[in-house]
C-alpha cells in the first residue's frame, strides 16, 4: 500500500498548498466569497461539477447501484436535471443580482425582513450538508489507513477547514478543479471500466442478475419522484450553489458552464450504478451496499491505481465539504451575525471584511467537526438537510423569482410553516419518510399564495429595484466594479 498511501498524501498536501496560494489572491470580500465573480466556462464547469457531486454521489451512488441497478442511477441524475434547470432558467438572472448569499435575494426582491428567517434555515441546511461530507472522511481514511473514526474525522475536516479559511472561494475553486480532474479520472476512465471487466463485461452482468437490474425504474416511481423534490429542487436553492453562481464571469459563463457540469452529472451517474452492478456480480453478499465502492477499490485495483480512484473518493468528499462551509460561514456571518449585530457593514474595509468571514469559516469549521463526531447517519443527515431546505424555501424563492404579487409577509409566512411542517411531520412519520417533504412544500405553497393575496402588494420601488438589478443595470456590491470583468 505504500504506493498508494504516498499518492494520497501527495494530493492532501496539495490541497493545502492550493489554499497558501489562494490566500494571496483573496484580498477583498468580493475575492474571498466569490472569487471575484471572474470564472470563465472552463473553471466555473469543473468547479460547479465538483461541488455537487460529493461523496453521496459517489460512495451512495456506487451503492444504490449495487442495491437497485441502473435504477440507482436516479439520486444523482436528479442531481444533474436541477443543476441543468438551474442554469438553463435562473443562473443568469441569479448572476446578474450581485449578491452573496439566496437572504439578500429575497430581502432584495421582498423589500427587506424576509434574511433573517431565511437565513437561519439555510444555516441549518448547509451546516448539516457540511456536516454529512464530513462523516464520509471516516469510511475512506477507515480503507486507506484503518484509523479511528473519530481522527479521520478530524483529520479530514481539518484540512478543508484549513484550505477554506486561508484563501475562502478562491483555494477552493483551485481544489475543486483538481478535484473535478482526479475524479473524472478515478472513477469515469479508471474504476468504471475496470469494474465491468472485472465482472465479466455486461453480458455477463446480465446472466448473473435479476432483469429489475436492468430496468431503468426498478428503483420505483415513488422513490423517483422523492428525489426529483429534495435533489431536482435543491439544486435550485442552495446556498452553497448559489455561491458557486455568483462566481460566474457573465451570464453566458453561468448558463452554459452550469449546462456543460449538469450534463456531466448525468454520466457520472450512470457510471456509479454501473460500477455499483458490477459489484453486485462479484460480491453478492456485502453487509451494506455503502460497502460496495471501498470493497472493489480495495481489491479489485492495481496498486497506484487503488489510490488514485481512493484520492478521487476522497475528492468528491472534499469539494463538496468544502464548499457546504464556506456556504455555511457566509450566511452564518452575512445573514445572522450581522443583522443581530444591527451594523450596515458596506464602510468596512476590505481587509476587515475578509478577516472577518476567515473567522465564521474557522468557528463553522469546528462546529462541523464536532456534529460529524457526535452524529453516525450519513442519510438521516442529509435527508433532514433537504427536507428544511425545499420545505421551507423553495416556494418563496421561486415565488420571487417568478411570481409579482408574492409579498414579504407571504414569504416570511411560507418559510415559517412549511420549516415547521417539515419539522413536525418528521418527528411523526420518521426522518426518513417521504411525507414530510410532500406536505411540508404543500403547505408552504398555501400559505405563501394565500397570505401574499390578502396583503398589500410589494412596494413599486422594491420591485423596480429588483427589475434593475435582474437587468444587471443596479448596483453592485460595495467592494466590486461598477462594470463586469
Amino acid at each position: 500500500m505504500a504506493v498508494d498511501y504516498t499518492v494520497i498524501v501527495v494530493y492532501l498536501v496539495g490541497m493545502l498548498a492550493m489554499g497558501w496560494w489562494g490566500m494571496r489572491r483573496a484580498r477583498s470580500k468580493s475575492e474571498f466569497l466569490v472569487a471575484g465573480r471572474r470564472l470563465g466556462p472552463a473553471m466555473y464547469s469543473g468547479t460547479m461539477a465538483a461541488i455537487v457531486l460529493g461523496g453521496a454521489s459517489t460512495i451512495g451512488g456506487v451503492g444504490l447501484g449495487y442495491q437497485y441497478g441502473l435504477s440507482g442511477a436516479w439520486m444523482v441524475f436528479t442531481i444533474g436535471l436541477g443543476l441543468l434547470a438551474l442554469s438553463v432558467f435562473f443562473s443568469a438572472r441569479i448572476a446578474r443580482l450581485k449578491v452573496y448569499t439566496v437572504s439578500e435575494m429575497l430581502d432584495l426582491r421582498y423589500g427587506g425582513r424576509a434574511g433573517m428567517i431565511s437565513g437561519l434555515v439555510m444555516w441549518a441546511y448547509t451546516l448539516m450538508l457540511a456536516v454529512t461530507s464530513t462523516i464520509a472522511y471516516a469510511t475512506i481514511f477507515d480503507v486507506l489507513f484503518d484509523m479511528n473514526r473519530t481522527v479521520a474525522i478530524v483529520l479530514g475536516g481539518t484540512i478543508v477547514v484549513a484550505y477554506s479559511t486561508l484563501g475562502g472561494m478562491w483555494s477552493i475553486t483551485l481544489t475543486d478543479m483538481v478535484q473535478f480532474v482526479v475524479k473524472t479520472i478515478g472513477v469515469l476512465l479508471l474504476l468504471l471500466p475496470i469494474a465491468v471487466v472485472k465482472a465479466g463485461g455486461f453480458s455477463e452482468m446480465k446472466a448473473q442478475l435479476p432483469t429489475s437490474y436492468f430496468d431503468p425504474l426498478g428503483i420505483g416511481g415513488e422513490t423517483i419522484f422523492t428525489y426529483v423534490l429534495i435533489y431536482t429542487f435543491g439544486m435550485l436553492i442552495g446556498q452553497d450553489i448559489w455561491q458557486r453562481v455568483f462566481t460566474a464571469r457573465g451570464d453566458r459563463t453561468a448558463k452554459w458552464g452550469g449546462t456543460v457540469a449538469g450534463t456531466y452529472c448525468l454520466v457520472y451517474a450512470l457510471a456509479g450504478a454501473v460500477i455499483g452492478t458490477a459489484a453486485k456480480v462479484m460480491y453478492p453478499k456485502l453487509g451494506s451496499p455503502d460497502d460496495a465502492f471501498a470493497t472493489i477499490v480495495k481489491d479489485e485495483l492495481p496498486i497506484g491505481i487503488r489510490g488514485l480512484v481512493l484520492a478521487a473518493a476522497l475528492a468528491a468528499v472534499m469539494s463538496t465539504s468544502s464548499g457546504a462551509l464556506i456556504a455555511c460561514a457566509t450566511v452564518a456571518n452575512n445573514d445572522i451575525w450581522s443583522r443581530l449585530r444591527g451594523v450596515v457593514r458596506r464602510n468596512e474595509v476590505a481587509h476587515d471584511e475578509v478577516k472577518g468571514n476567515r473567522v465564521f469559516i474557522l468557528i463553522m469549521g469546528v462546529a462541523v467537526i464536532g456534529t460529524a463526531i457526535a452524529l453516525n447517519n450519513v442519510v438521516e443527515a442529509l435527508t433532514v438537510a433537504y427536507n428544511l431546505l425545499v420545505g421551507g424555501l423553495l416556494v418563496p424563492i421561486l415565488g420571487g423569482l417568478l411570481w409579482k404579487r408574492g409579498t414579504v409577509q407571504g414569504a416570511l409566512a411560507s418559510v415559517a410553516v412549511g420549516g415547521l411542517a417539515v419539522i413536525g411531520l418528521m418527528a411523526s412519520y420518521g426522518i426518513l419518510a417521504n411525507e414530510p417533504v410532500y406536505y411540508g412544500l404543500l403547505a408552504s405553497l398555501a400559505v405563501y399564495v394565500v397570505v401574499s393575496l390578502v396583503t398589500k402588494p410589494t412596494d413599486e420601488a422594491v420591485l423596480a429595484t429588483w427589475r434593475e438589478r435582474l437587468a444587471g443595470r443596479g448596483a453592485p456590491a460595495a467592494d466590486e466594479p461598477a462594470v463586469g470583468v
